[in-house]
């Protein structure tokens, strides 16, 4: 999708897209179904107190988030902070649809698009952990239909190769398939085996989104589960994600979800309807979750839930593989291009002697920004609902303010 301005819009430009938002906000605000939620976060132990440094730091930052919002004419957004292994913050700012008055709130419900990587990455490190399979072995092992134009190097691939984006193949290769509608294991057995090579697996960086998916074949081979059913029942449901889902009925089904935007003028938005695109890679960006259950992910990515995932799987999860350096910048302003790295469905970054987890993420309309720092143990996720500036800026503009407050002290 692309987005696109007009600082004066014609009366009848303007009167088409309010109709059509009219019919997306109703589409997307009066799905069928009832809530699936019948708790909200209310966890008192996000009211644990700070010292007065961290509580300033989290206040200031409020204060920032809030001017940007009205600055960048954002519709909605969701925050929420972890410290050690408590959630100290959690916030809905704005609407869940441009122009109407319900809030965004805690248990808001988003499509998290990319984010969707890291949760396929420890997912895979449980069942690693559980003996269903091992790091280093052959994808074709369990998934002998996938292939590539080089068959020795396709039987070279290991588990890894997928999650770290180091296959060999080129950039985004067959990304265009999802968008029609294609499923992961179609485009695997019809397109891989005339795909081109560029570089050596393990080597080679290239971002993917289909090869990423092929570890969903990998899983249900191995369990006799689908990818669904597994990261529901390993991760969704342990971790206390309420919410959380990886399939468009998840959303579609939910009443307080945030709708996606397209920008109309500098200063307008229109809601647009929720796509089924992407659902058919769900563990490269199917995920949708609300921002309390995000809270409780990062719990877990700090190590604060070992009956979830052990530290030391997590240690393996989140060490760099391959640098990215030839990729575009990841936070050009913030971060060098060599300091950049890809682990199993992480970014790693160096800032300064900091080491940053993250990864951003954007589909049909949603943008979400993840990061934590594993040895200052604490972590921010923030949801969007458009493709908004801040998106931008959010995770930058915490961790500045976070490791001035360390220097300080």
């Amino acid at each position: 999708m692309k987005l696109f301005q007009s600082t004066a819009p014609s009366p009848f430009f303007f009167s088409v897209f309010l109709l059509i938002g009219t019919f997306s906000w109703y589409q997307c605000a009066n799905a069928p179904g009832p809530d699936p939620r019948a708790t909200t976060l209310a966890q008192t132990e996000r009211k644990v107190a700070l010292d007065s440094a961290s509580q300033a730091v989290i206040d200031d930052y409020d204060h920032f988030f809030s001017r940007e919002m009205a600055n960048t004419q954002t519709p909605g957004a969701a925050v929420v902070i972890v410290v050690d292994s408590q959630i100290v913050f959690i916030k809905g700012y704005g609407k869940r649809v441009f122009g109407r008055p319900e809030p965004v709130d805690e248990n808001t419900v988003f499509r998290i698009g990319s984010l969707s990587k890291g949760f396929a990455g420890v997912l895979t490190g449980r069942l690693v952990q559980e003996n269903v399979f091992h790091w280093d072995d052959p994808v074709q092992q369990y998934y002998p239909e996938f292939t590539l134009r080089d068959q020795a190097q396709a039987k070279r691939i290991r588990l890894w190769h997928l999650l770290s984006h180091t296959t060999g193949l080129p950039y985004h290769a067959f990304t265009n398939l999802i968008e029609k509608g294609y499923d992961t294991h179609r485009i695997i057995s019809e397109f891989f085996p005339k795909a081109p090579v560029c570089g050596a697996e393990g080597a080679f960086f290239s971002y993917q989104n289909v090869a990423f998916c092929a570890i969903e074949e990998v899983m249900k081979k191995a369990t006799g589960q689908t990818y669904q059913e597994l990261l529901t029942s390993k991760i969704f449901r342990p971790a206390g994600m309420r919410t959380a889902s990886c399939d468009y009925s998840g959303i579609r089904d939910c009443t307080d979800k945030a709708c996606p935007h397209i920008r109309i003028s500098n200063t307008a938005w229109v809601a647009d309807s929720i796509s089924t695109l992407y659902y058919n890679t769900a563990a490269a960006g199917g995920v949708n979750a609300s921002i309390a259950d995000m809270g409780e992910w990062l719990k877990v990515l700090l190590g604060y839930k070992p009956d979830v995932v052990s530290p030391a799987t997590l240690d393996k999860v989140f060490t760099p593989v391959v640098k990215t350096g030839k990729e575009r910048r990841i936070m050009p302003h913030w971060i060098d291009r060599d300091a950049a790295a890809y682990a199993m469905g992480w970014r790693v970054l160096q800032h300064k002697s900091d080491t940053i987890i993250y990864h951003g993420g954007f589909v049909n309309g949603y943008k979400g920004e993840i990061a934590f720092d594993r040895n200052a143990k604490v972590g921010i996720c923030v949801l969007f609902n458009a493709a908004t500036e801040l998106s931008g800026t959010c995770i930058q503009e915490f961790f500045e303010r976070w490791q001035k407050k360390q220097v300080k002290k």
